[in-house]
């Protein structure tokens, strides 16, 4: 699944079965783990070979695919787009939930799962950013996908925080992709990559990738 940004390569050919629930995506800044994880929802593009999720083909029918796929940046401004914790939730529910009054029911049950119960009609500029990431998390898991693709979801975040945050990630019942600089989170998935220019050059499980990372880096 090679890409290019002109003649520079950012991701070298690799072929991969992530079938385990939660697989970690390790490595430094700029190593293309990012890359990788992105071209499970085609935000990037594969310009050679071919990228399946459920067996669809991510190039050919992105559409179903994205609707399969949720994905949670780094950075939840990224994602929050409306004036409330409760509106923002709704936002990804108009489309099960036609009803005004259910839809809103249904949208604070899932800030309540994701543990911001109360805080619904809160500002989403007055929330701590926890809170903020959490109701990021909050939004895609609304939209009910199958797999889950964080990049970098603890980066911003304090040690609290970032505990909170990975709890709940680690605790989902859908299949996670987890692209991270935290270690300690890492090692508790089920499998590990270790992406280093471009190139995957440890694959398995997930204590013993991080052990391995932490000797080379």
């Amino acid at each position: 699944m090679p890409l290019a940004d002109g003649d520079l390569p950012v991701l070298h050919a690799t072929s991969l079965a992530l079938t385990e629930r939660r697989v970690a995506l390790v490595g430094p800044n700029g190593s293309g783990k990012s890359t990788l994880a992105r071209l499970l929802n085609g935000l990037v593009t594969a310009t050679t070979g071919r990228v399946l999720v459920d067996g669809l083909d991510v190039a050919r029918h992105g559409r179903e695919v994205r609707s399969r796929v949720g994905f949670v940046f780094t950075d939840p401004a990224a994602q929050l787009v409306m004036p409330t914790a409760v509106e923002d939730v709704a936002l990804s529910l108009r489309r099960t939930h036609r009803d005004k009054g259910v839809r809103r029911r249904a949208a604070l049950q899932v800030l309540a799962d994701a543990g911001l119960e109360g805080l619904g009609d809160r500002s989403v500029h007055g929330l701590s950013g926890g809170q903020r990431q959490l109701l990021a998390l909050a939004g895609v898991l609304a939209t009910g996908p199958s797999l889950l693709v964080a990049d970098e979801p603890t980066t911003l975040l304090d040690l609290g925080n970032s505990r909170r945050v990975g709890d709940l990630l680690l605790g989902l019942p859908q299949q996670l992709v987890l692209v991270t600089h935290d270690l300690a989170l890492a090692a508790r998935c089920d499998r590990a990559l270790l992406v280093t220019d471009g190139r995957v050059v440890a694959d398995g499980g997930a204590a013993e990738v991080v052990a391995h990372y932490r000797r080379v880096a």
